[in-house]
């Protein structure tokens, strides 16, 4: 049995410590929000924060995980100034498309607009360049990413 802290919550699992957060959040948790895209880290739809820091679910076996909190976009606090401004600009400058990739993309820009509060588009592209977006969203993302830091300035 492995204790886990995910979204402020102690959650205890009955999974082998190899078996990666992903699935625990999706098959044993049922938090559906974190997607599978290619189970290999390499497209940034399973992004979850670790202690604050955006990371891949699909390859995180949850025995590393320790007591480091996990959130996840079901868990991220509405009320939060970062959180409420991304959502504003992903909605004002209707980021979505298909919207798979999303909660991903969000999660990244969430933990980016944390370190780097005004960043620049060099900053944005390397934060996010590891979240593949099949529709090709990525100018009405980084323009997103801007107007939330305008908006938190």
């Amino acid at each position: 049995m492995l204790s886990l802290n995910i979204n402020g919550q102690p959650h205890q699992v009955d999974v082998d410590p190899d078996t990666p957060l992903l699935w625990v959040l999706r098959d044993v948790l049922g938090m559906n929000a974190t997607k599978f895209g290619c189970g290999i880290a390499q497209c940034g739809a399973c992004t979850v924060h670790m202690n604050g820091r955006a990371v891949r679910a699909c390859n995180l076996p949850v025995g590393l995980i320790g007591e480091q909190p996990i959130s996840t976009l079901e868990g991220v606090d509405p009320t939060d100034p970062v959180v409420k401004a991304v959502q504003a600009a992903w909605i004002a400058l209707d980021v979505v498309q298909c919207g798979y990739c999303q909660p991903g993309q969000i999660m990244a820009a969430i933990a980016l607009l944390r370190t780097a509060p005004h960043p620049t588009d060099e900053q944005i592209d390397s934060a996010l360049s590891a979240n593949l977006c099949r529709c090709g969203t990525y100018m009405r993302i980084r323009a997103a990413v801007h107007h939330a830091a305008g908006a938190l300035a």
